[in-house]
C-alpha cells in the first residue's frame, strides 16, 4: 500500500442511537505482538457472489471451505446485515455480536459455511470495505476492511484461493473487475450482466478487490521472461484516459526490471490498474487489480512536472513489486508490516535510482528521512519499525515503518553485498 493521508475513521452506530457519553467512555483495546496465536481454523477456499443492486444495496453471498479447526468459530464482521447462514446446508446455532459472528458448535472440519449479508456501500463513509467513489463501486481492504464486506477470519495469516462472481446493471456498471483471471461472463437478465474471476494463488483477504463502474481504459501486453503474454489494462474515468499512457509505460518498465533485478516473473494472465478520484490511500497492491488515487497515476506533458512523472513511476513500481514482496510472500500479522512495506519501498527506491538519477533519488530519500522520519522519532509518536502494541493498525502506516524500514533493508544489502543479498531474497 502507498499512503499519503490517513483519515480518521467515523463511528458507526449500531442498534439505534448511542449517547455521546457512552461513546467517549469506551476504552480503546490494545493489541500486543506477544499475544499472537495461530488461527483456530483454516479456510482453504472462498467463493463470493456479489449482487450489486444499487449504490445503497449490495448482497454478498459467501461460501467458505473450512478444512481445519475445533471449538467455536469466531468470524470478524462490521456493519453487516446477516440474512442467512448454513453449515453443510443446515442452520447452525450462532450468535451475532457487535463486530463478530460466532458459530457456537461447528461440526468437525472439513465443512462448508455459507452466509448471505447485505451491505450499504453508499453509507460506508469509512472508505474501508466496499464503498462508492463518484459513482464507482470499489474496495479497500487493508488492513481490516474485508470484515466490512462479509464475515471472515480477517487476518493476514489466513491464505485462501478466491473465486468471485460479480453481477450488476450493465448500463450503470459496464466494467466489472476483481482479482485473478476472468473465466466467465454473460447476461444475467433484466439488463444485468456478470463476470466470474478466479485467482489460482492463495492470498490474505486484505488483498481482495472489486471495482464496478463506467470506466475508460488503455490496453497493452507484456511478454514475460518465460514467454507468457500478459494483458495489461489501466482504467480511470473517461475524461482521464488521455493521461494514462505514462502509467502504462511505468508498469511495463517495472515488470521487466523486477525480472532482471530480482528474478520475479508476473504470475497471472492479466494485470489491472484502476485510478479513482476518491480512493482513500495513495495506492493499493490488491493481487492483479491495483487501485490508485488518480493523483498517483495521471500524468501528461501539458500539466505534469518532472517530479509528477517520477512520482507516478515510483508508485506504480511500488505496487507492482508488492506482487512478490507482500502478496505471494506476506505478513504473519500486522506487526510485521515493515517486512512488506519497508522492503518494497527499498525495491522501488532501487528501481527509481536506475531509471532516473541515482544521486538525485538518494538525496530525495535522505531528505524525507531527515525532515519527516527524524522528527517522528523525536516526538511522542515515535515507535520502532516493528511495534510491540497497537490500538488501531491504520495508525502504523508511517514514515518510520515505510522509510526507516527501507533504510534498514538497505543496510542489510550494504553489509551482505549485492550478490548475497539477492541470494537471501530468493
Amino acid at each position: 500500500a502507498h499512503f499519503f493521508a490517513i483519515g480518521r475513521r467515523s463511528v458507526a452506530l449500531r442498534g439505534g442511537l448511542t449517547s455521546m457519553a457512552s461513546m467517549v467512555a469506551e476504552e480503546p483495546k490494545e493489541k500486543l505482538r506477544s499475544d499472537y496465536t495461530i488461527p483456530a481454523y483454516h479456510i482453504e477456499s472462498v467463493d463470493l457472489d456479489f449482487i450489486l443492486e444499487s449504490e445503497s444495496k449490495a448482497i454478498v453471498k459467501s461460501k467458505l471451505t473450512v478444512t481445519q479447526g475445533t471449538g467455536p468459530l469466531i468470524l470478524d464482521g462490521e456493519d453487516l446485515v446477516l440474512t442467512s447462514i448454513q453449515i453443510n446446508g443446515i442452520s447452525p446455532e450462532y450468535d451475532v455480536g457487535k463486530d463478530t459472528l460466532t458459530i457456537l458448535a461447528p461440526p468437525p472440519a472439513p465443512f462448508t459455511l455459507e452466509t448471505v449479508v447485505e451491505i450499504d456501500p453508499k453509507a460506508n463513509t469509512q472508505l474501508s470495505g466496499l464503498y462508492v467513489s463518484d459513482g464507482i463501486l470499489c474496495t479497500q481492504c487493508e488492513a481490516e476492511g474485508f470484515r466490512r464486506i462479509t464475515y471472515f477470519l480477517d487476518r493476514p495469516d489466513i491464505m485462501c484461493k478466491y473465486r468471485v462472481r460479480v453481477e450488476a446493471d450493465s448500463k450503470k456498471y459496464p466494467v466489472l473487475l476483481s482479482n485473478g483471471n476472468e473465466i466467465e461472463n454473460g447476461d444475467a437478465g433484466n439488463d444485468r450482466h456478470y463476470r466470474i474471476f478466479e485467482d489460482p494463488f492463495k492470498k490474505p483477504c486484505y488483498l481482495f478487490a472489486l471495482v464496478a463502474g463506467d470506466l475508460g481504459h488503455i490496453e497493452d501486453t507484456f511478454t514475460t521472461c518465460s514467454g507468457r503474454s500478459v494483458k495489461l489494462a489501466v482504467w480511470s474515468e473517461h475524461h482521464n484516459v488521455k493521461a494514462l499512457d505514462w502509467a502504462m509505460f511505468s508498469l511495463k518498465e517495472s515488470m521487466r526490471w523486477d525480472e532482471i533485478a530480482y528474478g520475479r516473473e508476473y504470475d497471472l494472465d492479466v494485470y489491472h490498474v484502476v485510478a479513482v478520484s476518491s480512493f482513500n490511500m495513495g495506492a493499493m497492491e490488491n493481487k492483479g487489480l491495483n487501485v490508485f488515487n488518480t493523483a498517483c497515476v495521471l500524468a501528461t506533458k501539458d500539466t505534469a512536472t518532472d517530479g509528477d512523472f517520477e512520482r507516478v513511476l515510483g508508485v506504480i513500481a511500488h505496487e507492482y513489486f508488492h506482487n512478490w514482496s507482500g502478496n505471494r510472500v506476506t505478513c504473519r500479522d500486522w506487526f510485521q508490516l515493515t517486512l512488506k512495506e519497508g522492503l518494497t519501498v527499498f525495491r522501488d527506491q532501487h528501481f527509481s535510482e536506475e531509471k532516473t538519477s541515482a544521486a538525485a533519488k538518494r538525496i530525495e530519500d535522505v531528505r524525507i528521512m531527515r525532515s519527516a522520519q527524524f522528527s517522528q522519532d523525536a516526538s511522542p509518536l515515535k515507535h520502532p519499525i516493528r511495534p510491540e502494541s497497537v490500538i488501531k493498525q491504520d495508525n502504523f502506516y508511517t514514515v518510520t515503518v515505510y522509510n526507516k524500514g527501507a533504510e534498514i533493508i538497505r543496510m542489510y544489502r550494504t553489509l551482505l553485498g549485492i550478490e548475497t543479498f539477492r541470494t537471501a531474497m530468493e
